[in-house]
């Protein structure tokens, strides 16, 4: 039996864009484009009928932006993870789509095997940051909160499997804890480095690294 393939929403309200990332996702085995929206109305209504496994979506839509377009989304369907793919790198643009959940934010101007890969990546439980756009959230974290001397050393260990995009429950069997305990801890770390999402969490925690 062959591997199920990673779905892709297409939001765009070019419909060239869509053509030609369509084109380019549609060649590579084990990734199908399952849709296409050029609004976020469009967008919400086949994320609620196709449940994908990626959305990649624009930042700025006719009837709406993308950082809200991405809360709505995590709303229809949790699971499903998002990839802004803008042409848009304000600092303000790219903390507001981190913050509302987004697990990757790609400028337009990306070469398409980065593409695919952030889209293998972002399925693959890893964030996917264009660089310019990780010192952007790096300098934002920073300034929220030092390194935190009060992680226990558990909450240490999942940061670290965070940063490898592990989900909770393969956390959980890799540190013989239960799912429940891992969502538990993983709320506290959140509270505790002062972040929104586990996005967030695995830049803090490379950064963190990095510093050492």
């Amino acid at each position: 039996m062959s591997k199920k393939n990673i779905s892709v929403l297409l939001v765009d309200d070019h419909a060239i864009v869509r053509c030609g990332i369509r084109s380019l996702i549609e060649r590579n085995s084990g990734l199908e484009v399952c849709g296409e929206a050029e609004n976020l109305q469009e967008a919400y209504h086949q994320v609620s009928e196709w449940k994908p496994d990626i959305v990649l979506l624009d930042i700025k839509l006719p009837d709406g932006d993308g950082a809200a377009g991405c809360r709505e989304i995590k709303k229809i369907s949790p699971e499903t993870k998002v990839i802004i793919l803008t042409a848009f790198a304000e600092d303000a643009i790219v903390l507001e789509a981190v913050q509302a959940g987004a697990e990757g934010y790609l400028l337009k101007n990306i070469d398409s095997k980065s593409i695919i890969t952030a889209i293998r990546d972002v399925a693959a439980g890893k964030p996917a940051l264009d660089a310019s756009i990780i010192s952007k959230v790096l300098d934002v974290v920073k300034g929220k909160h030092p390194v935190d001397d009060s992680l226990t050393p558990q909450e240490r260990n999942i940061l670290e499997l965070i940063s490898q995009g592990k989900t909770n429950k393969e956390i959980g069997q890799e540190l013989f804890i239960s799912e429940k305990t891992v969502r538990n801890n993983v709320s506290k770390i959140l509270r505790k480095i002062n972040v929104n999402n586990r996005t967030e969490a695995a830049i803090y925690w490379s950064r963190q690294k990095s510093l050492r």
